[in-house]
């Protein structure tokens, strides 16, 4: 390993961070539910292990949000509730730790006046870097033209969305009795960013700053598929041309949780330059044995000092204005 591809100790912008405020844990534990998609289990989480954590890794600040299943583990009439508690304390933690904290807000999906009202209160009230949402909410994916209000006013704000997987519907029935985080999670989340790609949500909101997480899963693997059948037929809508879904992929935004690796890397570069690139952990539900794992593997990359540069904090800044302006007073 050369000197220039060292992982960067200069201030890492973790924009994949989970937590697990009280609130969700009770809400979890009224459901029922002792395991995450397909028996994962539950991690704990509190302010001060997630801040030694960082402190350990070389992570100045984590963008939090809250993990699948979110409020999906609860009926669709009580979800607002529970993301509004959940959005409530995640300011509170930003406000409790300053600089060291940021977070996604929660929406009620797939409710839109919900959705949208709490939109408006996360990011205008409580202050939220951006806004999370699942690949789908009781199977109903992101390009749907029921949300078209959502991405609008994503798009009217240039706001941050940060999007997520969680199991799909039939998980059970393909997963071979695995977590669904193996091959489930990936291939929703690429089902997902095709389904925007292809109903033209992202190429019509082109202001919305998309997270797409984990390398951007099978979608260096699937790009040049994905493109070639945009010219098809059969689909109906569909991208313009198939240089329309490379250009749209090439100005999404990508981290590396659980994709540090350079054959993860190296595809992603196929597709999206270094200027898109995030570093993500993915903590707590990868353990921080896990999170160091990642970042020897990010070092073997032979990425110059620039590039590890704007990895670890250039490029999230460019889209985490609040962040960017207290590191620039600090």
């Amino acid at each position: 390993m050369t000197e220039a591809s060292q992982p960067c100790t200069c201030g890492r912008i973790d924009v994949h961070a989970h937590f697990l405020p009280d609130v969700y844990i009770d809400a979890l534990r009224k459901a029922g539910v002792e395991s995450l998609d397909g028996g994962f289990p539950i991690p704990a989480w509190n302010a001060a292990a997630a801040i030694e954590t960082m402190d350990r890794q070389g992570i100045d600040t984590a963008i939090v949000s809250l993990s699948t299943p979110a409020t999906n583990v609860i009926p669709e009439k009580d979800r607002a509730g529970l993301a509004r508690e959940v959005n409530e304390a995640g300011a509170r933690l930003v406000r409790d730790f300053p600089g060291r904290f940021g977070f996604f807000a929660t929406l009620p999906m797939p409710d839109v006046d919900a959705a949208m009202a709490e939109l408006k209160y996360a990011l205008d009230t409580l202050g939220a870097d951006g806004i999370i949402l699942l690949t789908h909410s009781d199977g109903q994916y992101l390009g749907n033209p029921a949300f078209a209000p959502i991405f609008a006013e994503l798009n009217r704000r240039a706001a941050t969305l940060f999007v997520h997987p969680t199991s799909p519907a039939c998980y059970e029935a393909v997963a071979l009795g695995r977590l669904a985080a193996l091959i489930e999670f990936p291939i929703d989340t690429t089902r997902a960013i095709t389904d925007l790609i292809y109903t033209r949500t992202l190429q019509t909101n082109p202001h919305i700053n998309v997270v797409v997480p984990h390398g951007g899963a099978a979608l260096p693997a699937l790009a040049a598929r994905i493109a070639l059948l945009a010219n098809s037929p059969h689909h109906d809508p569909r991208p313009t041309s198939d240089a329309e879904v490379f250009e749209t992929l090439a100005r999404l935004f990508y981290d590396t949780a659980i994709a540090s690796h350079p054959v993860s890397i190296s595809a992603l570069r196929n597709i999206a330059p270094i200027s898109q690139i995030l570093y993500g952990s993915d903590w707590p539900f990868v353990q921080e044995m896990g999170v160091a794992m990642h970042l020897r593997l990010l070092g073997q990359n032979g990425l110059s000092e620039s590039d590890m540069k704007a990895i670890a904090h250039e490029n999230a800044e460019r889209i985490l204005p609040r962040i960017a302006k207290l590191r620039r007073q600090a």
